[in-house]
């Protein structure tokens, strides 16, 4: 469950120093940018997320992953960013007062909590980048108020990656001269996915202060411990193969596989980092690949259903959970190749799409928007005559 801190003093000092004016306008403001950052800052075991990737029969690329939250609804959001929109980034003083970010790229996101918090999305140049929570092992620099203008929370890191790279290079070029910070020193830390047109996909984790990438070659990515931890961990399952075990003799005794599938007995089925980062590698290993990259966002979505985590499994015995469908909230598929992101949520398993090829990134206007217009599930009664 999610632990709400006591932040009530930690506003009334910022508030206080506003000017009789801007008091009424700016507390109701900063009263929700700060509980927005606190919910999803001040949590404990329930920051989940699970990231896949497939290969079509051509060899184009295709992510997807979930993002899972036991605490509240993340009110999520769509969200469509034309070239040359700007925003500021949010420092830990509450302000808009940080790296000014200017979209040289539009792009298409999602968003929880606020719309400058997108999580997953991807640009009209084919990068893509995602958010992945990392609690308790990263460590990023301190914020230093002389820095601001260079300053990026890293709630807003995806943002500042889509709007302003074409490739990996790129961005590992420009973050040496940037400085990724928290919002508030009390919140979980994050490490990131991304991946550019050429299929190449990266692991961007700070635990030092400094950015460290590691290249993802597997391309399966959860949360704590580490990255190259996980890729470590995964020796310890070589024994696992996909099919079935042929029959042997223990003595005289005959042993049968009991059914199909035993090849993998022993394939962790909990929803801790390490065990999912184990069953998405196998899963995503032994998919086949499909033609084309409808059928393969479609097998994202089948091997991400054994991902999604049943609101309650997550929550003490004496504690109620909240009054959501599933801790999984929504879940998300990439074309790169195909500029198309997709999506289903908590509320609706129909998936929607949105192709960027259909948006003029210079004419559009800036969009914000519910990814559920309607938090309720469809359903079409067949009539039989």
């Amino acid at each position: 469950m999610v632990k709400r801190l006591q932040h009530t003093e930690l506003l009334s000092v910022y508030l206080q120093s506003l000017s009789t004016n801007n008091y009424i306008i700016m507390k109701k403001r900063y009263t929700y940018l700060f509980s927005a950052v606190l919910s999803l800052a001040c949590a404990t075991p329930s920051e989940a997320c699970t990231g896949i990737t497939l290969k079509t029969a051509d060899g184009n690329t295709v992510v997807a992953r979930t993002i899972e939250w036991n605490g509240n609804d993340l009110n999520s959001r769509l969200i469509v960013v034309p070239r040359k929109h700007k925003q500021n980034a949010i420092t830990p003083s509450g302000k808009k007062e940080g790296m000014t970010i200017e979209a040289k790229y539009g792009y298409v996101g999602m968003a929880v909590e606020m719309e400058e918090f997108v999580v997953e999305g991807i640009n009209e140049a084919g990068l893509s980048a995602g958010l992945f929570y990392f609690p308790k092992y990263g460590k990023y620099e301190q914020y230093d108020p002389r820095h601001k203008s260079m300053s990026v929370g890293d709630l807003q890191l995806v943002p500042w990656i889509l709007g302003n790279f074409k490739t990996i290079d790129e961005m590992k070029t420009a973050i040496a001269k940037i400085h990724i910070v928290t919002i508030d020193s009390r919140a979980s830390t994050a490490h990131w996915r991304i991946i550019d047109s050429s299929g190449r996909q990266v692991v961007l984790e700070i635990t030092d202060g400094k950015p460290a990438f590691h290249e993802n070659t597997l391309g399966v990515l959860t949360n704590a411990p580490g990255f190259e931890w996980h890729m470590t961990n995964l020796n310890n399952y070589i024994n696992l193969f996909p099919g079935t075990v042929k029959s042997k003799y223990l003595g005289e005794t005959e042993l049968n596989s009991t059914g199909a599938g035993s090849g993998l007995l022993g394939l962790p089925g909990d929803f801790t980092p390490p065990s999912r980062f184990i069953r998405a590698a196998y899963f995503q290993t032994t998919a086949p690949r499909q033609a084309t990259a409808e059928k393969t966002i479609t097998q994202c979505f089948h091997i991400l259903n054994n991902f999604d985590v049943p609101i309650g499994t997550e929550s003490a015995h004496n504690v109620t959970p909240p009054d959501i469908p599933s801790a999984t909230q929504w879940t998300a598929a990439t074309d790169i190749s195909g500029r198309k992101i997709y999506y289903r949520t908590m509320y609706n398993s129909d998936i929607r799409c949105i192709d960027l090829n259909k948006i003029d990134f210079v004419k559009t206007k800036y969009h914000s928007a519910p990814l559920d217009k309607h938090k309720e599930q469809h359903f079409f009664t067949v009539d039989i005559r």
